[in-house]
């Protein structure tokens, strides 16, 4: 790498092609100096294929396909509006599996934009806030570019970089997004105190994304001798190990440190991170991979869904031809914590914003979480336990746990195949 330049001197066309495919870290990790440019310069390199994973900026819009191409693994923020309009292709994949697919080439990488802290001393880069993907990314793009910002936390990672990794640097000094915690009232609440009594003490967690993960979370204050083992953390972690929860000591592997892929929040958990040997960002091959999740003691994963039918398939990705979630790293979690005794729960609100039924006869989008893997479904009216049950258990169960008043039109589309119901 030569002497970094500004990002004002910056002619992206002269690292990218027509054609190229560019991928950049997910979410927070999205180098918001270098995709700024890369929108604004995009007639210079027409045809350029993006890759897109969890988002939260504005930076695209539909109208930029008028150069650019974008794949991505669903419609997870601001990914929705693309997904909506038709120009985000979703890629149905577990985001463990991005990794493979970048290495593979079918998901293209010719060139990476890569958001990094400055470096310390001995003159070592941090990924900073993202490091699942990126290092695979790294490993087959022809262009690593740079964008180095004093806003990123200096994170202890399972990989450091340092200036010869990159093609180009440019200085920013653009602030980098931020994800507050999801808010969360009452019903979100009392969907916690139904799953308070399968969480137990020395559990290790790993987290989803929304409003009812984050009031389990909560509700877990008075708990002790619980890890984290995470594909993502947010700002509530911190409250867990400030409140004497989390000490990371009994997860039987990376003991007293909290493990994650990418840190998801605001300033207070970069600060917290930055720095912080009891926190560090390992790539998906780890975080999600068995081999490592086998190891793990009481494993507790925690996710959401967007419709739970009856024997128990969970849709966590569209309705429709609306692409609204992704498949991200459920399905690796939910398998793991289960196959290692640990505790499987998928939570959700049992009527969506228009009154209608989350607990459904058929699923109106694709099955993310199979059936044969299902542990435990809570709602706010109770929690059904599916493991080992049979399928008319499991429509009585499931059934108990929707709302009182679909419970009876439910029973009568299950009864048109289970007609002893």
């Amino acid at each position: 790498m030569n002497t970094p330049i500004s990002l004002d001197a910056l002619d992206l066309a002269q690292y990218i092609r027509p054609g190229d495919g560019i991928v950049f870290g997910q979410g927070v990790g999205e180098p918001l100096g270098l995709t700024a440019k890369l929108v604004e310069q995009r007639a210079s390199y027409s045809g350029a294929q993006v890759f897109l994973a969890t988002g939260f900026s504005h930076t695209f819009s539909p109208e930029h396909v008028d150069h650019l191409r974008f794949k991505g693994t669903g419609g997870i923020g601001t990914m929705r509006k693309l997904a909506s309009t038709g120009v985000l292709d979703p890629i149905p994949c577990h985001i463990s599996a991005v990794a493979s697919l970048l290495a593979g080439g079918q998901i293209p990488c010719d060139v990476l934009l890569l958001s990094v802290s400055p470096p310390n001393a001995r003159g070592e880069y941090s990924f900073g806030l993202v490091n699942d993907y990126v290092q695979a990314a790294m490993a087959r793009a022809r262009v690593v570019i740079a964008e180095i910002n004093p806003a990123i936390p200096w994170s202890h990672c399972d990989r450091l970089l340092r200036a010869e990794d990159f093609s180009v640097a440019v200085h920013s000094d653009v602030a980098p997004l931020e994800l507050p915690t999801a808010a969360f009232g009452e019903l979100e609440q009392r969907i916690a105190q139904h799953l308070a009594p399968y969480i137990p003490e020395r559990a290790t967690l790993q987290v989803g994304i929304g409003a009812v993960p984050e009031a389990i979370l909560a509700s877990l204050a008075e708990r002790r001798g619980m890890g984290i083992h995470s594909g993502m953390i947010g700002d509530s972690v911190i409250d867990l190990i400030e409140s004497g929860a989390v000490d990371n000591a009994h997860k039987g592997v990376d003991a007293g440190v909290t493990i994650t892929g990418v840190l998801f929040g605001t300033q207070r958990l970069y600060r917290y991170a930055h720095e912080n040997r009891a926190i560090r960002l390992c790539q998906t091959g780890y975080t999600h991979h068995m081999a490592t999740l086998l190891n793990v003691h009481n494993l507790v994963s925690i996710n959401s869904a967007l419709e739970v039918d009856l024997t128990g398939q969970v849709n966590a990705e569209a309705i429709g031809a609306q692409h609204i979630g992704a498949v991200g790293g459920q399905v690796d979690f939910v398998r793991a914590s289960v196959q290692t005794g640990g505790v499987s729960i998928i939570a959700l609100a049992a009527t969506g914003r228009n009154g209608e039924s989350k607990i459904t006869a058929q699923l109106a989008g694709p099955v993310t979480t199979a059936r044969s893997d299902v542990d435990l479904i809570a709602t706010e009216y109770g929690v059904a336990q599916l493991r080992g049950r049979s399928l008319r258990e499991r429509v009585r169960a499931l059934t108990a746990i929707a709302a009182p008043e679909h419970r009876d039109a439910l029973l009568q589309a299950a009864r048109a195949t289970w007609s002893d119901l």
